[in-house]
């Protein structure tokens, strides 16, 4: 029986007394849960707050250092991800853990085979994948090598890979990052198909409208720390925000309308084949003015991240680009990075980590990466440190970026805050064009409201923003028109003021209600 509930039946998960610090930092700090089995459970928290050791404990990748795990009522010692399995635990990842070049049925098995001969394991997984599917919605082929695989249809095979092991207890990790709102529709049913059978399903996500929407009890962490655990229909989006940060939080973004000006930036047919010369972008054509935000909406993969690359001077195209009205290179030596900031174009990659940032390197660093040629950073010859450090410093603190320590190597920062510091970098460049990409992801709510109030305030000074989310909510609340990009096309260009999430939502997977599918 559970403590304290004579009768009752045990919880799927109890977490007693947890604690975890890694050198000076406690990221986990007494902490106490209790699931109960066959709901569905969110944990939500700013970035830092301990969500992702604690499921690291669960999962074994990190052992605690105090404290007891209960699985069914039972202390379940979970020294590696193996013991989890073993005690019916599965996760699913937010970046999949998938081989790209096997079936289907080679990656559920990979792990979990019978024995050395492979043919009577993957007959087994077969037969299991055929009843799984059928009781779960989990439809796919088998024999589909998973690089074929639209995101989605990956996200099942996580899943399968999971039930295949007989797990009883689902951790899925920022879920719907990459879905389209019909596939993340789809992945809660799922979820809640699979809780009325019995499933235990913990959802951690920062999207505090997927936790109303499908949580039956949701935990808040803060600092390390459990601070409240209740029933999702005693709270609301605003009560868990400012549970999660410790103050109100702004929910919607605030800006008054915009007041576009000139043509900023002109883009006619623009082409870009990849490396292994499969085209990208198939004639993209568009505009974005001064004082305005154009997003750019589309599931990840569909040429918005090939957009900014080709935009930014990373990659090559071909076709019509001009800023300004004068024509930027798009293929020979003028086609890089240091031409495109001399022309006024700033950029804020989608990948903070490989892009944005050396991660090695401190901050002071990396707000000087890409401008370390203006003379305010120079003495004679050499670079000016003492002058690269008064401006990271004054950097840091206008955009609140913690702990404001300049000498600190990026990788000691939360992702929030190696955002802000690439922001600060690129915003206070005055750029004519701002291009950013994913502005947001994996950042917490208090960091989310302080970036899209940057965001607007550089458009409100006259400034032209293309933005690249795959956050519609995001799209539609800081856009002032809305691209739809499917296939490496623009699918049509919509007000968000007059257009639905569902119209959005189908434009996104090629479908225009006037025309069909593309």
């Amino acid at each position: 029986m559970a403590a304290g509930r004579p009768g009752a039946a045990p919880f799927a998960i109890e977490l007693r007394g947890i604690s975890k610090a890694f050198g000076p930092v406690q990221a986990n700090r007494d902490i106490c849960l209790q699931v109960a089995r066959g709901t569905i459970h969110g944990i939500v928290g700013e970035n830092g707050a301990g969500k992702s050791t604690l499921m690291s404990i669960l999962y074994g990748f990190y052992r605690a250092d105090a404290g007891q795990i209960l699985i069914g009522g039972s202390p379940t010692p979970i020294p590696d991800s193996q013991a989890a399995i073993r005690a019916g635990i599965g996760m699913v990842f937010q970046h999949f853990k998938l081989v790209p070049n096997f079936t289907v049925l080679e990656n559920v098995i990979l792990g979990a085979e019978d024995g050395a001969r492979l043919g009577p394991s993957l007959a087994k997984a077969r037969r299991a994948l055929q009843a799984l599917a059928r009781e779960h919605e989990l439809e796919v082929d088998p024999d589909a090598l998973v690089e074929d695989l639209s995101v989605g249809h990956q996200q099942r095979v996580e899943i399968l890979k999971a039930l295949y092991r007989q797990a009883e207890i689902l951790i899925l990790d920022e879920p719907t990052g990459v879905l389209t709102p019909a596939e993340a529709n789809h992945l809660f049913r799922i979820l809640r198909g699979l809780s009325e059978r019995g499933k235990t399903i913990i959802l951690i996500t920062h999207k505090l409208r997927e936790i109303m929407d499908i949580t039956d009890h949701v935990s808040v962490m803060r600092r390390g720390e459990m601070v409240a655990t209740m029933r999702t229909a005693d709270t609301s989006p605003e009560a868990l925000a400012e549970l999660m940060v410790g103050r109100k939080v702004l929910s919607r973004v605030e800006k008054g309308p915009a007041r576009p000006g000139r043509t900023v930036l002109e883009v006619e047919d623009l082409r870009v084949c990849d490396a292994h010369g499969i085209e990208r972008l198939k004639g993209v054509s568009l505009t974005v003015r001064a004082g305005e935000i154009l997003g750019i909406a589309g599931v990840a993969g569909n040429g918005q991240s090939d957009l900014l690359d080709v935009l930014g001077g990373i990659a090559r195209g071909t076709g019509h680009v001009r800023l300004n009205g004068r024509a930027l290179d798009l293929s020979g030596r003028g086609c890089n990075g240091h031409a495109r900031r001399k022309a006024g174009i700033a950029h804020v990659p989608e990948d903070r980590q490989n892009l944005g940032m050396i991660m090695d390197f401190t901050a002071w660093e990396n707000v000087a990466f890409g401008y370390q040629g203006d003379p305010r950073y120079r003495r004679g010859p050499l670079m000016d440190n003492d002058a690269l450090r008064a401006d990271c410093a004054g950097k840091m603190a206008r955009f609140d970026v913690r702990p404001p320590i300049c000498d600190l190597p990026a990788k000691s920062f939360s992702g929030g805050n190696q955002q802000k510091l690439i922001l600060a970098r690129e915003i206070e460049r005055n750029p004519d064009l701002l291009l950013i990409g994913q502005p947001t992801r994996g950042v917490d709510i208090g960091a989310i409201e302080f970036i899209h109030q940057q965001i607007v305030r550089l458009r409100d000074a006259g400034k032209a923003v293309l933005l690249v989310s795959v956050e519609l909510d995001e799209i539609l609340g800081l856009s002032d028109r809305i691209a739809v990009m499917f296939d490496g096309r623009i699918m049509g260009v919509r007000d968000p003021a007059t257009t639905s999430e569902r119209a959005l939502g189908l434009l996104m997977a090629g479908v225009d209600d006037d025309k069909g599918a593309a």
